[in-house]
């Protein structure tokens, strides 16, 4: 595989690492630090591709890793305003993040595959568990959103 497949690929799936950064990151800096350690982690690893899951499911793998890793490194939060905070025009998809907020990063995983259809089986592999145990954690996330919404 060379690298103008590469490029290709990611450029055809470029949304699933765009999605994974608004889940796991708040602000429009700390989202483009992820997607571009998420690219570069990708480009590593794409010696290693050989093809037997999809480019999309190997790419949510990294992704994935990468964002619950690059979360785990617990910097400190350190905020300098020389202007205003962006203000994003309310859109109906913009209540997702709100939803997912009550995840774990785990558990956002889980429900971010589950919104784009994937199977148990993808699940699994994509995360690197069981088909039972993507279902069994799909359905607490699942559990837990509920549960807080209801009170």
């Amino acid at each position: 595989m060379n690298e103008s497949q590469f490029l290709e690929s990611l450029s055809q799936h470029e949304g699933i690492l765009h999605k994974i950064c608004r889940l796991y990151r708040d602000t429009a800096e700390d989202r483009e630090d992820l997607f571009q350690e998420m690219v570069y982690q990708l480009w590593r690893a794409w010696p290693k591709f050989e093809g037997r899951s999809s480019f999309a499911t190997w790419m949510y793998r990294i992704a994935l890793s990468t964002a619950l890793v690059h979360f785990r490194k617990g910097r400190p939060k350190v905020e300098y305003r020389s202007e205003l905070p962006e203000v994003a025009e309310h859109r109906e998809d913009d209540r997702l993040p709100e939803l997912l907020a009550v995840l774990t990063p785990a558990e956002k995983a889980i429900m971010v595959l589950y919104l784009e259809g994937l199977s148990y089986a993808e699940m699994g592999s994509i995360l690197g568990i069981s088909e039972s145990n993507a279902g069994a954690r799909l359905t607490r996330a699942r559990q837990k959103i509920k549960q807080h919404f209801k009170s």
